[in-house]
C-alpha cells in the first residue's frame, strides 16, 4: 500500500500578495493530490477562529474532507491545526493533544483506515521557543503511545525548528524517522526546513519533496512538504 501525506501552513490563506484567497488554498492542494494533509494555521486568529477553508467548499470542491473533532463550530481544526483526508479513507477516531505552552497552541491526532489498514496521524504546530518544542513533542510522543494500539504512524507539521540536526529532532528514537524534504521556508526563497515528516519504522519511504510551483509560491509564507510511503504486505 502506498500512500502520500503532505504537510502545509497554510498562512490562514493569506498568500504573499497579502490577499486571503482559499480558492488559492485549494488549488495548491489539487497541485500537490496528497491521501493525507496536515494543514497548520487553517483558522483565522481573532474573534470566533473560523475556518479559512469553509466545510463547504471542500466538500463541493476538493476530493477531501475535514477530519472531525468538533470543538469549535466554525473551525475545521484545533489551534489553527486541521487533518484532511481523502474521502476514501475512514476516520476511525479523532481527538486533540493539548500542548504545554504559554500562547494557544495544540496538536490534533486521528487514526484512519486505508484499504484495511489502520494508520494513526498526528498535525503539529510547534512553539517558537526551543525548549518547550522539546515538551510539545514529548507530550505528543507520550499520546501517540497511550492512544490506542500501536499502528503506523506519521507526524509532521510546522515545527518551527531551524536547525537541521539537534534541537527538538533529539526527541525522535527507536523507531522514529525524520524525514528532510527541503527546504519550504519563506516560500518566494526557502532558506529553513521547518517544515517536516516523521514516520515510524513500519514504513518505507519513497520520496520526500517539497512541492514548489508557481502558485504555491505565491499562495502562502510557507510551501507545502509532501512523502510517498509504502507498507509491505502483511
Amino acid at each position: 500500500m502506498r500512500l502520500t501525506f503532505a504537510s502545509y501552513n497554510i498562512h490562514k490563506a493569506v498568500g504573499l500578495d497579502r490577499r486571503r484567497d482559499p480558492d488559492r488554498i485549494l488549488a495548491v492542494l489539487h497541485e500537490i493530490d496528497a491521501d493525507v494533509v496536515a494543514l497548520q494555521e487553517a483558522d483565522r486568529r481573532y474573534g470566533r477562529r473560523e475556518t479559512v477553508l469553509p466545510r463547504q467548499m471542500l466538500d463541493d470542491l476538493s476530493d477531501y474532507r475535514a477530519v472531525p473533532l468538533n470543538h469549535r463550530p466554525d473551525s475545521i481544526g484545533w489551534h489553527g491545526n486541521a487533518l484532511l483526508v481523502k474521502k476514501g479513507i475512514t476516520v476511525a477516531e479523532a481527538g486533540i493533544v493539548p500542548l504545554p505552552t504559554l500562547e494557544p497552541r495544540g496538536a490534533v491526532r486521528a487514526d484512519l483506515l486505508a484499504q484495511g489498514q489502520r494508520l494513526r496521524v498526528v498535525g503539529m504546530h510547534l512553539d517558537l521557543s526551543g525548549l518547550r518544542r522539546r515538551h510539545q513533542l514529548r507530550t505528543i510522543l507520550a499520546d501517540v503511545k497511550k492512544c490506542g494500539p500501536a499502528c503506523p504512524s506519521v507526524l509532521m507539521g510546522d515545527f518551527n525548528e531551524w536547525a537541521i540536526h539537534g534541537g527538538c529532532w533529539r526527541e525522535f528514537h527507536g523507531p522514529w524517522r525524520v524525514l528532510s524534504p527541503g527546504r519550504s521556508f519563506p516560500a518566494r526563497r526557502p532558506v529553513a526546513q521547518l517544515d517536516r515528516i516523521v514516520v515510524s519504522e513500519d514504513w518505507t519511504v519513497s520520496s520526500a519533496r517539497v512541492h514548489h510551483s508557481a502558485l504555491a509560491a505565491q499562495a502562502s509564507d510557507h510551501l507545502p512538504v509532501m512523502a510517498s510511503l509504502e507498507l509491505p504486505k502483511k
